[in-house]
């Protein structure tokens, strides 16, 4: 059998400014991000109960908030772009998956949003290309 590991982030929200709204236009008020990374099982079966045997995702979430309000973005996906790059500087992730949705969509209701998975080679792909 086959054993993984990952991190969950769920419901973040995020302090962000997202899109371009007519006159009129449902405005969202939330954007809320999940994020799943994937790390070897030794990160989180370990032997003593020491940071330096885990995977610390503290430094991710801190720039995951500066990258969210760093400014306006006309685009979900190129926030989203901008984590995934922050998550490959990490080389304890494997892979991961990372969606980010905004409420409300239209007259006060509604869920919108994307989702990106990249595996593993995707993911070194990312890491040896220049951005």
């Amino acid at each position: 059998m086959t054993s993984t590991a990952c991190v969950e982030l769920k419901d973040l929200r995020l302090n962000t400014q997202i899109g371009t709204y007519a006159p009129g236009a449902t405005i969202p008020d939330q954007h809320l991000l999940n994020l799943t990374l994937w790390i070897s099982t030794k990160l989180i079966l370990i032997s003593e109960d020491l940071m330096a045997q885990v995977f610390d995702y503290d430094p991710l979430v801190i720039e995951i908030d500066r990258l969210a309000a760093d400014g306006h973005y006309e685009t979900q996906e190129r926030l989203i772009t901008r984590i995934v790059e922050a998550c490959a500087r990490y080389s304890e992730i494997e892979s991961l998956e990372i969606s980010l949705r905004k409420t409300p969509v239209l007259e006060s209701s509604g869920v919108l949003g994307i989702k990106l998975y990249l595996d593993e080679s995707s993911l070194a792909r990312m890491r040896t290309e220049p951005t």
